[in-house]
């Protein structure tokens, strides 16, 4: 069994509605109003909504349509990638005032561990607060904070006091937080898992406590074990400011569905161009090819291919790709195609943000 290490002082920062706040900031017309990132009316999914957009039910992954559906007043804005990594990397600057133990996850969310901090500042709920105030009064936007002894919980508390706010889970309070917790807010237990665990009676934290190692590792495999210790407050991940990706990715979704697989290698030479790009941009190479197909009918299928060698050229990709496409016939109109290269040769790189993006 895993054994409770020594308490850390971990933050989590959480941008709100980042993507969609940097549009409201740079154009005042927009500000109040109901936006979403990404996607259209007619196409496209959305990347991100402001608050204003989510009173509607506008989130991000729902497409364009359903979007404009729920709110016919919504405001689509293209995506401007290279001025979120901009912002992204002043907030990310203020991080590292704190500390040199920053992982960051994406553009709008980090952890950092602040337990021996540069302010010498022994309460990292006031670290928090600072944290956030400088962000507000250097870039302009607000952030939510969790603040608690691990990764685990503090992840769970920046999403209580949303937007602007923040939530310090103490030592002596992670256990009966975790019990009254509902199990759909834990982080981890997706909607699949949610409903597969209302079926077994777990509805809370405490229901999920009152289970053996046995039970949860026979119900959900690999992952019983990580449920089992952290609903009790047991989560020893490190904030690793080295955090090396994983996977490198481009895609696409079409204004126009494509039914002839000479479409398809035409678009997915563009997508593999802008792939090969941002593998030289960070310098990676990886050894497994996958191409993700979403049909008209919003079925998605990924076909992978792994070669004994690494690869970051676009030709190769594409030969690649090729390969997979012509694996098996389509199964109906395609209105999305992704590229993406994974089993990377990271081993001794430094961290890399890979910002998935959609443009062209």
């Amino acid at each position: 069994m895993q054994e409770l290490i020594p308490n850390r002082k971990i933050i989590h920062v959480d941008m709100d509605a980042f993507y969609a706040s940097v549009e409201q900031m740079d154009n005042p017309l927009l500000r109040g109003k109901p936006i979403a990132v990404g996607g259209s009316e007619n196409r496209g999914v959305v990347a991100a909504a402001s608050y204003e957009a989510r009173t509607f039910g506008v989130r991000s992954a729902i497409s364009g349509v359903m979007a404009k559906k729920n709110c016919p007043e919504l405001i689509f804005v293209k995506p401007r990638f290279d001025r979120y990594k901009e912002i992204s990397n002043k907030i990310q600057k203020i991080f590292r005032e704190y500390t040199d133990l920053v992982e960051p996850l994406s553009l709008d969310e980090a952890y950092l561990d602040v337990t021996i901090n540069k302010k010498g500042n022994p309460s990292a709920t006031v670290l928090a607060q600072e944290i956030r105030q400088r962000i507000f009064n250097e870039v302009g936007l607000t952030a939510s904070a969790g603040i608690s002894v691990n990764k685990f919980v503090a992840k769970i508390a920046s999403d209580y006091n949303k937007p602007n706010g923040q939530k310090t889970v103490n030592p002596d309070e992670v256990i009966s937080f975790l019990e009254e917790l509902p199990i759909r807010k834990f982080h981890g237990v997706g909607k699949v898992t949610t409903e597969k665990m209302y079926q077994l009676g777990i509805f809370t934290g405490l229901e999920l406590k009152s289970k053996s190692l046995e039970f949860l590792e026979k119900h959900f495999g690999k992952s019983g074990n990580f449920y089992y210790h952290v609903v009790r407050g047991i989560h020893n991940s490190e904030v690793k400011s080295d955090r090396i990706t994983k996977s490198v990715a481009a895609e696409h979704t079409f204004d126009v569905n494509l039914s002839s697989e000479i479409f398809m290698i035409e678009k997915l030479e563009i997508i593999a161009a802008a792939l090969e790009k941002r593998l030289k941009r960070y310098n990676v190479a990886g050894k497994t090819v996958t191409l993700k197909i979403k049909y008209s009918d919003f079925l998605q299928q990924t076909r992978s291919k792994t070669l004994p060698y690494f690869i970051s050229d676009k030709a190769l990709i594409i030969e690649v790709v090729k390969e997979l496409l012509y694996q098996e016939r389509m199964k109906d109109s395609v209105r999305l195609l992704g590229i993406s290269l994974s089993n990377l040769n990271t081993e001794e790189k430094k961290f890399v943000v890979v910002q998935l993006k959609f443009d062209f």
